[in-house]
C-alpha cells in the first residue's frame, strides 16, 4: 500500500483527527519528511483538511462528498470547533458577510477565492506590489475613510504622551486582543479562560499547552508595544522582537524566533508562493519597514502593515499575528482606540488575506478592517466614562516606579522601604518625593502574577519574594 493511502486510511478511522507525531507513531516505517510531503499532497487534493498551526496542526479526513446526495457540487467544507460544517459557498458567504458591508470589488475577490485550488492560478511574490507604494502619496485608505476612522477611534487623548490611552486600558486590551487574535488562529480558549490566564495565571483545563503559550505570548507582545509606545517604531528591532515575543516556544526550531525566514514556506489552502531566498526576504523587509515608518497617517500605517507583513511572510510562521499586533502600534502611539479583532470571523479574515496573497488586491481586507475597527471602538469608547484620568505623577515617574518595584522583588533580603527612599531621592524632584514613594508602595501592595511582565519580573522571582515577605 502506498504511503499516502496508509496515512489517509488512518485519518479516515480517526474521529478527532491526528497530528503528524501521532501518524508517525502509527507508521514508524514512514520517514518524517515523506509523511509531511504526502500529507501536503493530500491537503492539496482536498482529501484531508489541516487545522491549526505548527505543533498544534491536526489532520482530518475530508467528508465523503458522495455519501450524501443532497450535497451540491458547490458545497464547501470547513473545519470549526472539531466538527465539519457543510454549506454551499454562496450560503456560507451570505452568513459571514450579512453584517459586514462589502464593496463590489470585495465580492469580486470572494468570487475568485471561493473557487477550488485547481481553478486558481499559482502565483509568486510580486515585488511591484510593494515597490509601487509611495508613502503619503499612495493611499490604501482614501481620505474620507481615514477621516471616518479617526472620528470613530478618537479618545480625546490625542494631545497626551504616546501610549497614555493604551496604559489606561491595558488590562482590558491584554484580554481582548490576546483572545481575539489567538481565536483567528484556531485557539479554543474562551474569553473568560483568557481573562483567568492573564489576570491570575490560571491555565484552562483540558486545553493544549500550545494554546496557553499562544495567549501568554500575545500578552507579552502587547505589553511590549504599550510599555514602549513612546520609543518603538517600524524598524527591524521592533518587528523582530515582536515576532520573538509572539513565537516563543511555539516554533519547531527555536532559532527561528525573532529571525528572518531562512527556508521555503508554503501557504496552506493557497496557490500563493512567497519569496524563498533569504537575501531577497531581507531586502524586501527593509523596504517594507522603511516605507511603513514614513507613513504619517496612523490608520494608513496600520493597514499598510496588515497588508504587507503577511504578504511578504518574513518569518517561518506567525506572520499574521505579527501583522495584527503591529497594526496596533500606530494606534497606540496616537492614543486612538485599538483594533482588537473582536467578533471577526476566521473565514472572512482568511478570505481577505487570500485576496492579498493571490491577487494583490486589498479591497476585501480593507472592508473587513473598517468593520472590525468600528466593532472595537464600540467596545472601548463604552469604557471611556469608566476610565479615570491618568495620574500625571504616575505617568511622569512610571519608569522609576517600575524599576523600583523590580529592584525590590529581585532583592528580597534588602529593606524595601530603604530601596524606595533611595530611588525617590536619586530620581524624583524634591517636591514629588513623598508622593512618588506613596505611589510605589501602592503599586507594591497591588502586585500579582498578572502584572509581572510590566515590571520585567519572572514568576519564580515573585514567588521567592512573596515567600520571603510571608516569613517576616
Amino acid at each position: 500500500m502506498k504511503t499516502a493511502d496508509q496515512l489517509l486510511r488512518s485519518l479516515q478511522s480517526s474521529v478527532s483527527g491526528l497530528s503528524l507525531t501521532e501518524l508517525l507513531a502509527l507508521h514508524p516505517d514512514v520517514p518524517r519528511r515523506t509523511a509531511q510531503r504526502q500529507l501536503s499532497r493530500l491537503v492539496d487534493e482536498q482529501k484531508i483538511v489541516a487545522a491549526g498551526q505548527a505543533r498544534a496542526r491536526r489532520y482530518h479526513a475530508a467528508p465523503d462528498i458522495d455519501a450524501s446526495a443532497s450535497k451540491s457540487a458547490d458545497d464547501d467544507f470547513s473545519y470549526a470547533d472539531g466538527r465539519y460544517m457543510i454549506a454551499s459557498r454562496e450560503h456560507n458567504r451570505e452568513l459571514i458577510y450579512k453584517v459586514i458591508p462589502l464593496s463590489p470589488d470585495s465580492r469580486d475577490i470572494l468570487t475568485y477565492i471561493d473557487q477550488p485550488l485547481l481553478a486558481r492560478k499559482p502565483v509568486g511574490y510580486q515585488p511591484e506590489f510593494l515597490n509601487a507604494y509611495e508613502p503619503n502619496k499612495t493611499w490604501y485608505l482614501p481620505e474620507p475613510l481615514r477621516r471616518q476612522l479617526k472620528k470613530m477611534g478618537d479618545t480625546g487623548q490625542g494631545g497626551l504622551p504616546a501610549g497614555t490611552y493604551g496604559h489606561a486600558i491595558l488590562n482590558r486590551l491584554l484580554i481582548d486582543l490576546s483572545w481575539a487574535s489567538s481565536h483567528l488562529e484556531g485557539n479554543t480558549y474562551t474569553r473568560l479562560d483568557t481573562r483567568e490566564l492573564i489576570e491570575h495565571g490560571t491555565a484552562a483545563q483540558g486545553k493544549a499547552a500550545l494554546e496557553t503559550q499562544m495567549i501568554l505570548n500575545h500578552k507579552a507582545a502587547i505589553e511590549l508595544l504599550v510599555e514602549n509606545a513612546d520609543s518603538v517604531d517600524f524598524n527591524r528591532f521592533t518587528i523582530l522582537n515582536l515576532h520573538s515575543a509572539l513565537s516563543e516556544n511555539l516554533l519547531p526550531n527555536p532559532a527561528d524566533e525573532g529571525r528572518v525566514r531562512q527556508h521555503v514556506v508554503e501557504i496552506s489552502q493557497s496557490v500563493y508562493r512567497p519569496l524563498s531566498v533569504p537575501a531577497q526576504i531581507d531586502e524586501a523587509l527593509d523596504m517594507l519597514l522603511d516605507k511603513a515608518s514614513q507613513i504619517e497617517d496612523p490608520f494608513e500605517q496600520s493597514f499598510f502593515v496588515m497588508v504587507h507583513v503577511p504578504y511578504l511572510q518574513p518569518f517561518a510562521d506567525i506572520n499574521k499575528r505579527v501583522s495584527r499586533l503591529a497594526a496596533n502600534l500606530p494606534l497606540i502611539r496616537a492614543n486612538l482606540c485599538p483594533l482588537t479583532f473582536l467578533d471577526v470571523p476566521e473565514k472572512a479574515y482568511s478570505s481577505a488575506i487570500l485576496g492579498v496573497y493571490e491577487m494583490t488586491r486589498i479591497e476585501l481586507l480593507r472592508d473587513l478592517y473598517v468593520w472590525a475597527y468600528e466593532r472595537s471602538t464600540q467596545e472601548y469608547l463604552a469604557l471611556k466614562q469608566e476610565l479615570a484620568e491618568p495620574d500625571p505623577l504616575r505617568l511622569a515617574y512610571r519608569t522609576l516606579i517600575k524599576q523600583t518595584i523590580h529592584d525590590i522583588v529581585v532583592r528580597p533580603d534588602d529593606d524595601a522601604l530603604a530601596i524606595i527612599e533611595q530611588s525617590a531621592a536619586l530620581h524624583a524632584a524634591k517636591s514629588d518625593r513623598m508622593n512618588v514613594q506613596a505611589l510605589i508602595v501602592e503599586e507594591l501592595r497591588r502586585l500579582h502574577e498578572g502584572v509581572l511582565a510590566r515590571y520585567g519580573l519572572r514568576p519564580s522571582e515573585f514567588s521567592r519574594w512573596r515567600e520571603k515577605m510571608a516569613g517576616k
